[in-house]
This record gives structure tokens, C-alpha cells and sequence, in this order.
């Protein structure tokens, strides 16, 4: 009988270079995207698929991040007595019960194989477990990871979520090579970290969304180094493809955005933003004024 998923690894331990010099003294996880943090949009989303467990894999630096989660009383009691009981409600969602988050440090960047290493100890070495990354925001009727939940609860084995990408992108992802092609999912027979050009073994990149047996911490466990001299994770994956378990790809429903690169958090903010029914009009009438502008001056 295959076992529920109920625990999920956020590795927040990287430095955040591609925002400064914002993030020389705020944590990445908590910039805000519309008027929430990247992080909460991952913390719904891991509640929505059934996660009662939280392990925040971090590094120096990151103390905002775990103050986020923190109750706050004094701003409860005031949204209280204003009678904000909307916004409370809201506030009420950032809040971790006691037990139910832990932090684990990464000491070095040795690769995400190895940030995923790091939370082991957490881990019960019979159940699945989750990764998310929070760059990668999901726009999706259903959440990614509760689709994916309820794919794996068909397949089993370690299931990857996944994505066709431009044949010029495709050399900045790990890219699966398909055995089999099942619709929404597929068998996996083999993956590739960041494939050189015209050597990808299909477009169907590997985004970062993960459910996965415990014997990848085992592979884990032997601290293999692959490309760019780190611990990769889609390696200790791929150690899984041959084995009666298997590998699967998701092709997930919804629209990715890479809020690590500063474009993708602006388009994941205006289509964010867009969504909202108290924000459409006034942004709509901002986007569409300022592209006629710009054509009227070309």
C-alpha cells in the first residue's frame, strides 16, 4: 500500500544574487509577489496537497524568513479591535502551530541534491516525501503538488513534475529521456542535468515540484558529485529509474513562473495581479495605457 505524502523539504538556503541588493538584508523567499511572500505561495500550496510537516532547509541571513511564520499577538490584537477581521483572517494563515515547521542549516552550497541531504534526520525512511522549490510559482485551478499527489497515488515510485520548454531553454533545466507516454504522466527512462545544445533527450524539463521514494536520501547518502561539481538531485533520481519503483514525469496543469529571474517575478506579478478582482481595472488600464504610449512613440 503506497503511503500518504505528508511532509515536504523547502530548500531557502540560496543567496538570492540575482535580487540585489534587496536581498543583502531580506531573505528571497519573502519578497512579495502581489502582497504575499514567494513562500506562502508555496506553504498553500503544500497544505492544499495534504503536507502537515514543513522542514525549511536555510543558510546565514535567513532570519526573517523564519520570523514570517512566527504568531504575531500585538498586530492580532489590533486587527481585532479595527475590526479587520478580513485581514486577520489572512494574517492567520502565515502561522505555523508549534512542531508543525523545523529548520535545518546548510552550511555550504554544495547543490540542491545535497540542501535535500540536509533535512534526512526529519525524514521517516519508509515514507515519500515532498520538495518544493519556491522560485517556481504555479498558477493553477488545482495546486501542482495536490495534482501530483493524486497522480502518484496511481504510480508510485518518484514522480517529477514537469514541463515542455523552447528547444533554446532547454539547456537550463534537467530534461527527462521517456519511456513511455501516458498523457499527463510519463515513464522515465532516463534524466539529464542542463543537457548541452542538440543533445537533449526531449524538451520535457523537470521544474520544481518533487514527490519521492526515501531511497533517493539513501542515494543521496553516497554525496556523488554531477554537474558543476555539485550533489544533484535529479542524479540520485535517476539512480531510482531502474529499479521496480521507477521514475515519473507530471505533466502538471497551470503556468509556471521562475521567480528566481527578475523577469519571470515581474510577469508572475502582473498575471497575479490580473487575477485579483480588486486590482484587473486599475492595472489593466495601466498596462494597456502605457503599451499604447510606447507604440504611439515608435
Amino acid at each position: 500500500m503506497k503511503r500518504k505524502v505528508t511532509k515536504a523539504i523547502f530548500p531557502v538556503a540560496g543567496l538570492g544574487t540575482r535580487f540585489l541588493p534587496a536581498t543583502k538584508s531580506i531573505p528571497k523567499e519573502i519578497m512579495t509577489l502581489v502582497d504575499r511572500p514567494l513562500i506562502q505561495y508555496a506553504i498553500d500550496e503544500a497544505r492544499a496537497a495534504g503536507i502537515k510537516e514543513f522542514i525549511f532547509v536555510t543558510s546565514r541571513g535567513k532570519g526573517a524568513l523564519e520570523d514570517y511564520f512566527d504568531h504575531s499577538p500585538v498586530l492580532e490584537q489590533e486587527l481585532r479591535k479595527k475590526g479587520k477581521d478580513k485581514l486577520l483572517e489572512e494574517m492567520k494563515m502565515t502561522n505555523m502551530d508549534s512542531g508543525q515547521i523545523a529548520y535545518i542549516r546548510q552550511h555550504k552550497a554544495l547543490g540542491l541534491g545535497h540542501a535535500v541531504w540536509c533535512a534526512r534526520r526529519l525524514l521517516d525512511p519508509k515514507e515519500p516525501f515532498a520538495v518544493i522549490l519556491p522560485d517556481d510559482v504555479i498558477a493553477a485551478e488545482t495546486p501542482c503538488l495536490q495534482q501530483m499527489v493524486e497522480a502518484y497515488a496511481q504510480t508510485g515510485g518518484s514522480m517529477v513534475a514537469a514541463m515542455e520548454v523552447p528547444a533554446d531553454k532547454v539547456s537550463s533545466y534537467g530534461v527527462l529521456d521517456i519511456k513511455e507516454d501516458m498523457g499527463s504522466s510519463v515513464s522515465v527512462k532516463g534524466m539529464v542535468e542542463k543537457p548541452p545544445a542538440g543533445e537533449e533527450p526531449s524538451n520535457l524539463a523537470v521544474i520544481g515540484r518533487y514527490i519521492l521514494d526515501p531511497n533517493v536520501m539513501k542515494n543521496l547518502n553516497k554525496m556523488k558529485q554531477g554537474a558543476g561539481g555539485e550533489i544533484q538531485l535529479t542524479d540520485a533520481i535517476a539512480d531510482e529509474i531502474e529499479t521496480e519503483r521507477g521514475v515519473y514525469g507530471f505533466r502538471f496543469r497551470g503556468q509556471r513562473f521562475d521567480c528566481g529571474s527578475k523577469a519571470g517575478m515581474l510577469q508572475a506579478t502582473v498575471a497575479f495581479g490580473l487575477a485579483r478582482e480588486e486590482l484587473r481595472d486599475e492595472l489593466m488600464g495601466y498596462l494597456e495605457e502605457t503599451v499604447a504610449m510606447k507604440a504611439a512613440a515608435q
